[in-house]
């Protein structure tokens, strides 16, 4: 069933504001002086040398944002080997075009 490796699946900062609501689960897992410059409103700061401690709900989808796109990478494999269905936001907050909370 599952290979040597845990492939998260990946959708553009694009996609996620299509299929965004507010139901989502996103977990920012940059630092928190980052999250605070800035983030997606609703989004939940789990720094990625935290994620291994976050609990959150099985099974709901959670996805992963940090600034460019490779601590969710990192973030996304470690929930997904926990467990998680989890989508890594390619190109992170630099990508990101839509609302943002905090910040200047």
């Amino acid at each position: 069933m599952f290979g040597l490796f845990h492939r998260s699946s990946a959708i553009s900062a694009d996609q996620l504001k299509v299929e965004k609501n507010s139901q989502t689960k996103i977990l920012d897992v940059r630092m928190p002086g980052e999250y605070r410059s800035g983030h997606i409103p609703g989004a939940k700061n789990v720094p990625l040398n935290r994620i291994e401690g976050y609990t959150g709900n099985k099974d709901e989808k959670v996805y992963v944002i940090c600034q460019s796109g490779m601590r969710s990478k990192q973030a996304a494999s470690i929930l997904k080997k926990k467990g998680y269905d989890v989508v890594n936001i390619r190109g992170g907050m630099t990508q990101w075009n839509g609302p943002v909370r905090g910040g200047k």
